[in-house]
Parts: structure tokens; C-alpha cells; sequence
């Protein structure tokens, strides 16, 4: 009777244990249902990380590239209450971490790690120059992190487009200039040129695109010569395009190097019909801080300004703005950088996440029919660059305090000055 008893009482309890474990089961089955999400865990800000060259030799590029561009949109991204994250329901302010690299390729590198690996980072902003870009786009890309380029662009990224599909190049370079210029040379029957180049993969890869378009086009190149970083005379160059009338000198250098070639031929009176220097000339403090009206007629790598639209006068007004009055302003590269910013954030809104796989993803998809709508026009990508017709421009010239758009002609702001003016006097 006992056993009985105690057989019917197990039996009551375990069908009261599975009808109460079923109806659990149940209601957990309706909380993460296949067909369900979760909700995404509260988040307050976007952190946006980079390593930049805040010191040493590259420092100049921050200063007057792409630093006062990011600078300018993390205000105004903030100042319209941040950006619309559907995620998370709501927007979402961004947040700088920038480190500084002091101009070492090793230690960008080590404070990239760090950004992805340690911070965890939202996003990644890029590094200065085409060596650190092209560095930092393999390990990001390992990271699953999105790259999109900014004070750096080569030919020899062109590889790294394709194999690399979170890495985005923003700036021209000579696959997109040489030829518009040799175009503008031969229309204003330039006969013969003289190249100067930078003894790296950036000059010969423009001396290497200049030969044979200059050739194509009948015009003789009188010498190409290399120069070494850091060199502090060039003038038996200069003499020796001078005495061979050289009416074209194409100087494919950096800044510092530029600007040494451009006083020394003031000091020795050369004064070819065509004088061109990349990158540096298209630095607006090239006029304001440096060789003021001496710059009339120099023409260098670009090109944009007030007159190319409505949207890049006010960009410029805006660059100007935030800087305190101060007109620092690059006419290659800042309109683009911010256009690449611009997609950024469209891609983000359109995601609606932070995750870079989808972002990239969203970037990537955009065509010349659904294109990202930016500062410069219509933008997009393909095998992750941006095609020629989507710049405002790509060679710029220095008249009357302006950097002039001069090619291509479809995209010019004025006719270019062929030949360019005498060199003011020295009291001017």
C-alpha cells in the first residue's frame, strides 16, 4: 500500500515538473525565436581612431592636408547631434583618438594594433603618405577593418585595390594626371619638356607615366634626371635646361624638394614657358607664406576651387571657417578627403551599423548609377578607386591668387597661361 502511495506521487510530480518545464520552454522559445534579433547593446559614442604624423617630417601634411578636413567634420558631425545608427535607434556623436606616429612607419603600425586590438575602435581613419597607406591597408585588412585612403595614392596600390576589399583610395595620382597634362602641353604647342624627379617610387612612377605620353605626343624630353631626397642644390640642372631652352620643366618631387627647385631658378633666371611641381604647389600657403606673386603661372597636381561648384566654394568657406580665418587650404587633395568622410558616413546611415564588414560591403556596391552623392559630385569606387571623371580636377595653375583648374579642359576653371609670366622683380 505504501509503495503503492509513493509510485502515484512520483508519477503526479514529474508530469507537473514537464508540463511546467514545457510552458518555460515555450516562452523562452518566443524570447530568441529564429526568426527574432536581439537588440543591440546600448552605445553612446562612435570612436573614430588613427595613427598621423602629429611630429616629424610628415607633420606638414597633417597641418595642411587632410587634418584640418577630419578635424573640421568631427565638428560638424557632432553639431548635428552625430550620426543616425539604426542599430542602435538612435545618432550617435563621433569621437577622435588620434595617436601620433611621429612620422615612423613602425610605430603607425604598433598604434594601429593598438587601435584595433586594445581600443577597439569603431572606425580607422588613414595614416600620411602613400608608403604608411599602403603598409597600414594589409594589417587593417587582416583586422576586418575598413581603409579609406587619404594623404597617399600610387600606382602601386592598384594591386592592393583589387586584392583588398576593405581598402578604398581616395586621392589622383599619375594615372589620372599625366595624361590630361600632356593633352593641355600639346594643345598649347609646348615642343619639348624636362623631367626632375624624386629619387623614390613617387617620382619615377610620374617620370615613368611622363615619357611615354610625352613622347606619344611629339613632344622631345630633353633630360629626365633623378635628385635625392634632402638635396640642397639643383642649380647645374636648372642651368642646363635653361641653356637648352627647355620650355617645359616638370618637377615630380616632394614639397621641401620642390620648393628649393622653385627659388633656385629665381636665382638664376630660368623662366621655362611651363613650370610644374607636385605636390606643394597646390598648398595654398605656396602663395600666402611662401613665394607670393613669384607663383604666378606655377601650375601643380590638383585641382579644385570656389569655381568648380556651388558645394566646393562652400567647403572652402567652411575649411577657412573652422580655421579661424586662416585660408589653409590644399586644392589636391582636401575636397576629395572629405568627400571620402562624406561616404563614410552615407555608408554608415545606409548600413545602418558599425559593422565594417557591412560597410565596406555598402561602399563597394555604390555605381555611376547609385552613386555616393559628396562635395565633388557624384563618387563611387571601382576595384576600389575612384574613376578619373569623379575629380573636380587634375592639374591646377596659380593665376591671380587662385589655383586655377587647367585640365582637363572639360573640368577647367580658366585657360591655362602659356607661356607663364616673367619672375617679379626681386623688390615685388
Amino acid at each position: 500500500m505504501k509503495k503503492s502511495w509513493l509510485l502515484l506521487f512520483l508519477i503526479a510530480f514529474l508530469s507537473i515538473a514537464l508540463v511546467v518545464g514545457c510552458a518555460q520552454g515555450d516562452k523562452e522559445g518566443e524570447k530568441a525565436g529564429p526568426d527574432d534579433e536581439k537588440p543591440a547593446a546600448d552605445k553612446d559614442k562612435i570612436v573614430v581612431g588613427a595613427a598621423r604624423s602629429i611630429s616629424g617630417p610628415l607633420a606638414i601634411q597633417d597641418e595642411t592636408c587632410f587634418g584640418p578636413v577630419y578635424r573640421m567634420w568631427f565638428d560638424e558631425v557632432n553639431a548635428r547631434g552625430g550620426i543616425y545608427v539604426e542599430e542602435y535607434g538612435k545618432k550617435l556623436p563621433v569621437e577622435p583618438l588620434i595617436y601620433d606616429d611621429t612620422s615612423d612607419m613602425n610605430t603607425m603600425l604598433n598604434l594601429l594594433n593598438k587601435l584595433m586590438v586594445e581600443d577597439k575602435v569603431d572606425l580607422l581613419l588613414a595614416p600620411i603618405s602613400t608608403a604608411f597607406l599602403k603598409a597600414a591597408a594589409q594589417v587593417t585588412n587582416d583586422q576586418g577593418y575598413l581603409l579609406i585612403g587619404a594623404e597617399g595614392g600610387a600606382k602601386e596600390l592598384e594591386p592592393l585595390m583589387a586584392e583588398m576589399p576593405y581598402f578604398f583610395s581616395l586621392l589622383n595620382y599619375a594615372t589620372q594626371q599625366v595624361q590630361p597634362l600632356v593633352d593641355m602641353l600639346a594643345e598649347n604647342n609646348v615642343k619639348n619638356a624636362a623631367i626632375i624627379y624624386i629619387e623614390d617610387q613617387h617620382g619615377l612612377e610620374y617620370k615613368n607615366d611622363l615619357v611615354p605620353a610625352l613622347q606619344a605626343a611629339g613632344i622631345e624630353i630633353v633630360f629626365d634626371k633623378a635628385i635625392p631626397m634632402g638635396i640642397k642644390d639643383v642649380t647645374s640642372i636648372l642651368e642646363e635646361a635653361k641653356s637648352k631652352n627647355v620650355q617645359a620643366l616638370l618637377c615630380c618631387a616632394y614639397p621641401d624638394e620642390n620648393f628649393l627647385v622653385m627659388g633656385q631658378c629665381m636665382e638664376v633666371d630660368y623662366n621655362p614657358d611651363v613650370i610644374l611641381f607636385g605636390p606643394g604647389a597646390c598648398l595654398e600657403i605656396f602663395v600666402s607664406d611662401i613665394f607670393g606673386p613669384a607663383a604666378e603661372g606655377v601650375m601643380g597636381w590638383g585641382a579644385w576651387n570656389e569655381k568648380s561648384s556651388p558645394e566646393l566654394a562652400d567647403l572652402a568657406k567652411r575649411l577657412t571657417e573652422h580655421q579661424k580665418g586662416v585660408r589653409n587650404i590644399d586644392w589636391w587633395g582636401q575636397a576629395i578627403y572629405y568627400s571620402g568622410l562624406q561616404v563614410l558616413e552615407q555608408a554608415i546611415e545606409k548600413a545602418g551599423t558599425l559593422d565594417n564588414a557591412v560597410l565596406k560591403d555598402v561602399i563597394a556596391g555604390a555605381t555611376k548609377d547609385d552613386p555616393f552623392k559628396t562635395v565633388v559630385g557624384d563618387l563611387w569606387f571601382e576595384n576600389g578607386g575612384v574613376p578619373a571623371e569623379c575629380y573636380p580636377g587634375q592639374v591646377g595653375q596659380w593665376q591671380s591668387g587662385i589655383f586655377e583648374v587647367v585640365a582637363p579642359s572639360d573640368k577647367a576653371t580658366a585657360d591655362p597661361i602659356i607661356p607663364k609670366p616673367a619672375w617679379p622683380a626681386p623688390n615685388q
